[in-house]
């Protein structure tokens, strides 16, 4: 991840400024300007670690919107904590020492960032591990909060999934609506295949055994069964075994952690949960300051 990259410098200055961070009126009005403390920031339950590298850059980028001259911080974590490693409650994950004002004014961003980001990584670790020993792997989806799809997709695969799509740029992803504009299953495949960019990868979108068919006899790479119960599934698995072993399966809609490793175990390809970054909940950190 490049927490420098415009796009996530932009995301970190957008939250500050939401919460008028430069503009702290308890800090500025109880606290020495000068005087400086050391976090800790602390994991309150058992987790998946996600987004450390933001710590740095939501300071760094606070006294650039500040533009006042800030004294020296460092950041320092132990070196087995890291993006993607297992917490445990009580386990301390980074301690910051910097201008106590700097460190209150930054405290709720840092830990928004760092709660949601390890909240997705958690629970897709969840379904990483409910399907380990399959062939089948975990993707996610672009249901993401609009503005962070970024960080909710390095967030998966910090806890072991794949990225699906970043965006519409990338690949082609034919789904019921585009079928029903195109006319079909049929003429969509022949209308991607003459107008698609170069190799972009070509996934379409099948609902029933008939629609599976007509993808595996005309040109799909990757079929994604929508909604199809795990019978079916399984089903559709036998069916590309037979007709086209090459093409890929993904199964995505209704997805969870009870009912994921039945469909992992119907031989699919890839399983996609939107859950991953719809509904993940927010880990439980907390930021704890002493006086240096």
């Amino acid at each position: 991840m490049d927490w420098n990259s415009r796009r996530i410098t932009a995301i970190i200055e957008n939250a500050l400024v939401e919460d008028r961070a430069t503009h702290d009126a308890t800090g500025s009005a109880c606290i020495e300007a000068g005087q400086r403390a050391a976090a800790t920031i602390i994991a309150k339950q058992d987790c998946i670690l996600a987004g450390l590298g933001c710590v740095s850059r939501i300071l760094d980028v606070y006294a650039a919107l500040d533009g006042a001259v800030v004294s020296h911080y460092e950041v320092t974590s132990h070196p087995e904590i890291f993006d993607g490693v297992r917490l445990h409650r009580g386990q301390s994950i980074a301690v910051i020492r910097h201008n106590a004002r700097v460190i209150l004014s930054c405290e709720r961003v840092i830990l928004n960032m760092l709660q949601r980001m390890s909240g997705i990584a958690t629970l897709t670790r969840k379904f990483v591990e409910a399907v380990a020993g399959t062939k089948a792997k975990i993707l996610d989806t672009r249901k993401t909060v609009p503005g962070l799809r970024v960080l909710d997709k390095y967030a998966v695969r910090c806890g072991g999934g794949q990225n699906h799509r970043l965006d519409l740029s990338d690949g082609v992803l034919i789904k019921s609506n585009h079928i029903v504009l195109a006319g079909g299953i049929i003429p969509a495949l022949e209308r991607v295949q003459r107008n698609r960019r170069g190799t972009q990868p070509t996934e379409i979108e099948v609902r029933s055994m008939d629609e599976l068919d007509q993808a595996l006899k005309n040109g799909a790479e990757t079929i994604l069964l929508d909604n199809m119960p795990v019978e079916q599934v399984r089903t559709a698995v036998e069916r590309r075994a037979k007709l086209e072993p090459r093409i890929r399966l993904e199964c995505s809609g209704g997805i969870t952690l009870e009912n994921v490793r039945a469909y992992a175990e119907t031989g699919v390809d890839f399983i996609s949960v939107g859950a991953l970054t719809h509904s993940a909940h927010a880990v439980d950190l907390s930021l704890r300051v002493a006086p240096m």
